[in-house]
């Protein structure tokens, strides 16, 4: 088969055939549709991934087909029988396992699912990862209400936009905040309430004028404004996180967290449940994720230079086959 192989750390992405090892016991072939890119392939192609194993076959967001039936994987393996957190043995599919970057995907058959019938195989592939953290940070951990003011930041990223998607869904009013101008009004084009740039200084400022306080925040960067996202808050709020692309938190005030009695949530993932769950919600509410641009497996090398630019709105995809 082919595949898209990382052969060492900030290596160039080669597109070349490669075995796959035996399917064993429990475990089914995928002929894979369609696989979106993830900043975790990122990572992994620039050497800051732990236990990294090469040659690597990256992708964790995978829709095919299983003996002709239409499926998504959950790129979740080993979660556990825990609700409320992974085992140590959890891991993505993609790393250390090969992942959907390539003709063929091996993966435990209890991984598989139905594929939402309303969405293609690009919409499909744009979903398992991104669809499943969000949803746990909406609703298992968000415990979001339709009378909820909720601020999403970052739009634009797979994981914002599909938690945006999941609360507009509810009837939430949802706000987001971005670097771009163009993104912000993107996601006001989709039924955010309004939205505003972080790169100005007075953006808590705006926010709190527009909407006045926030029941449920979710936030991917952490950093400095984690500290102005807690004073956005209304009385018992909770603030779920699933991401630190701007570092620690300095300066955080623990009197306005006890006094407003909120709640400051950490999330990854999500349990096989909350992934079948995800997808009921998305095949009931006909949501589509947004994607932001297809390539051909064979130019993997230009989706992962598209991620680079950090333009994208949206998940990038490669089509296989």
């Amino acid at each position: 088969m082919k595949a898209l192989l990382l052969k060492s750390a900030d290596a160039p992405l080669t597109y070349e055939d490669f075995k796959l090892p035996a399917a064993k016991s429990g475990e089914v072939e995928v002929e894979v549709k369609a696989a979106a890119l993830n900043h975790r392939d990122v990572w992994i192609t620039k050497g800051k991934y732990p236990g990294i194993q090469f040659p690597a076959i990256m992708g964790s967001d995978v829709a095919g087909l299983l003996d002709g039936r239409e499926v998504v994987v959950n790129p979740g393996i080993g979660w556990g029988a825990s609700a409320e957190f992974p085992d140590k043995d959890f891991h993505i599919l993609g790393m250390p396992t090969y992942g959907g970057f390539a003709e063929r995907l091996i993966i435990q058959e209890d991984q598989i699912f139905d594929k939402p019938p309303h969405l293609s195989f690009e919409e499909a592939a744009a979903l398992p990862l991104a669809g499943l953290t969000a949803y746990r940070a909406v609703f298992s951990r968000g415990k979001i209400q339709e009378t909820d003011k909720v601020l999403i930041t970052g739009i634009g990223g797979g994981v914002a936009l599909q938690a945006f998607q999941f609360a507009h869904a509810m009837g939430a009013s949802v706000y987001v905040t971005s670097g771009s101008e163009e993104k912000i009004q993107r996601a006001v084009g989709m039924g955010a309430a309004g939205g505003v740039n972080y790169k100005a200084e007075d953006w808590p400022q705006q926010l709190k004028e527009m909407a006045g306080g926030f029941n449920l925040i979710i936030d991917s960067a952490g950093g400095p404004g984690f500290t102005s996202l807690i004073k956005l808050t209304r009385p018992g709020a909770r603030i779920v996180t699933y991401g630190g692309s701007l570092g620690k938190i300095p300066n955080v005030s623990p009197q306005l967290i006890f006094w407003r009695q909120l709640s400051i949530l950490g999330t990854s993932m999500g349990s096989p449940r909350e992934f079948a769950n995800m997808l009921t919600f998305v095949r009931e509410r006909k949501i589509y994720p947004i994607v932001d641009k297809v390539f051909p497996l064979s130019e993997g090398e230009k989706a992962f230079d598209r991620m680079a630019e950090g333009a994208q709105f949206g998940k990038i995809v490669l089509q296989v086959g």
